[in-house]
């Protein structure tokens, strides 16, 4: 969805300015990897928030669904996006936003990425092998195209121990 668009968008009324902005923008980063729009409101919200919220509080400030809610901050804990604070005298559970992108960054690509990678390089294997089995004059285009794919991932598997690296500087 284009950014202006996004902008375009009516904010709920007991959102700020910059917590709209905060929203918008960690929706959009988190559809790149794919995941729902409402890990990134949720984590939007937190990370600008000047103090723990609580489900329900999220729940009415975005006007998401219980459901979404709490896969959301299932989600963003498994990732260590999101942490569970103690309030004195508050029976419900209060969530504040991990300052640490860097580890929530790192999780993502060891728990998400590399098995996908890995799970990349056993398909590309298994489709040469079905390329043998393809007529001599069939065979040239995929082949290139396989090789691409190929290159492409290798490039992959040799950015990814640097950027995970980096990242836990």
């Amino acid at each position: 969805m284009p950014v202006l668009a996004e902008a375009s968008r009516p904010k709920p009324s007991s959102l700020s300015d910059l917590e709209v902005e905060s929203i918008e923008m960690f929706i959009n980063f988190l559809r790149l990897l794919g995941w729902p729009k409402s890990v990134g409101e949720i984590y939007g919200l937190l990370f600008v928030s000047a103090g723990p919220l609580a489900m329900g509080e999220i729940m009415a400030r975005t006007g998401m669904s219980l459901g979404a809610a709490s896969q959301g901050l299932k989600l963003l804990r498994e990732f260590g996006a999101v942490r569970t604070v103690y309030l004195p005298g508050a029976r419900k559970d209060h969530y504040v936003a991990s300052g640490e992108l860097s580890r929530f960054a790192t999780s993502y690509i060891e728990e998400e990425l590399l098995p996908r990678m890995r799970t990349a390089q056993e398909r590309i294997k298994r489709m040469e092998k079905m390329m043998q089995s393809l007529p001599e004059s069939g065979g040239q285009l995929p082949a290139e195209r396989i090789d691409r794919l190929k290159y492409w991932l290798d490039k992959g598997q040799k950015v990814v121990p640097w950027l995970v690296k980096f990242l836990k500087l």
